[in-house]
């Protein structure tokens, strides 16, 4: 059986500028599979931009970012990125299943059919986010912890390894917000690793293994005690 413990995301010396200001400056990570990792820091932090430039979105101005010692163009569909909720499109006329199936798109491409392989992954990827009874809804009826689900299962039926999600609890109710920090433990106990943006302190040992402090520098990266050391949170304007 393939030991995920093993795969490593690993992110070096990365500077990214929009325009003359730095975004992001000189972050050093490496990071394995098998757990969930909250990233915290004030507004302007470079959290979101860090998951981006993880997700390829985003040219670093320099540094490289690799998964299991590859560079990242080489493994694109390895990396799933969901972003905050405000950013995506609920309008467009789509149901739950149409939005898991698009996860296998870019081994598809535009000519090919699904074949069982693919309806299998979907089906899975459906199950694993407890999806089955809304399959046939459009995504624009759901509530917004349902919609989150939907887009897990997108990426787990991509077959992504690397999970990066951008607020994903902001607006959630608690049964919501609860029903979605057990299925992130679920993925990260099945192998994936798992990125959250989070303001949340107060919940960091209840959702995360290890977080990550950021103010466009790397402040600090350890498990959630670490949140309790004042120079840590002083930096991080927490």
């Amino acid at each position: 059986m393939d030991d995920h413990t093993q795969h490593r995301l690993a992110v070096h010396d990365l500077h990214v500028h929009y325009g003359p200001i730095c975004a992001l400056d000189g972050i050093d990570l490496e990071l394995a599979c098998c757990q969930t990792i909250g990233i915290f820091g004030p507004n302007g932090a470079g959290k979101s931009t860090l998951l981006k430039s993880i997700a390829g979105l985003i040219e670093p101005a320099t540094g490289e970012i690799r998964w299991n010692g590859a560079p990242l163009s080489r493994c694109r569909r390895e990396i799933a990125y969901l972003p905050q909720r405000e950013e995506a499109d609920f309008t467009y006329p789509i149901t739950v299943r149409g939005v898991v199936e698009m996860g296998r798109f870019p081994d598809l491409g535009w000519f090919r059919r699904f074949r069982r392989a693919d309806h299998d992954a979907v089906d899975n990827a459906i199950a694993t986010m407890d999806l089955a009874n809304l399959q046939n809804r459009q995504i624009r009826a759901l509530s917004g912890g349902q919609q989150q689900r939907v887009f897990l299962a997108r990426a787990i039926a991509q077959g992504a390894h690397v999970l990066l999600l951008d607020e994903p609890f902001t607006g959630l109710d608690a049964p919501s917000h609860e029903r979605l920090t057990q299925l992130l433990r679920r993925l990260s106990a099945k192998g994936c690793l798992v990125l959250c943006t989070h303001h949340g302190i107060h919940e960091a040992s209840t959702l995360f293994d290890q977080v990550i402090l950021l103010n466009r520098r790397l402040v600090a990266i350890g498990p959630p005690t670490i949140l309790d050391h004042p120079e840590h949170r002083a930096a991080v304007n927490l």
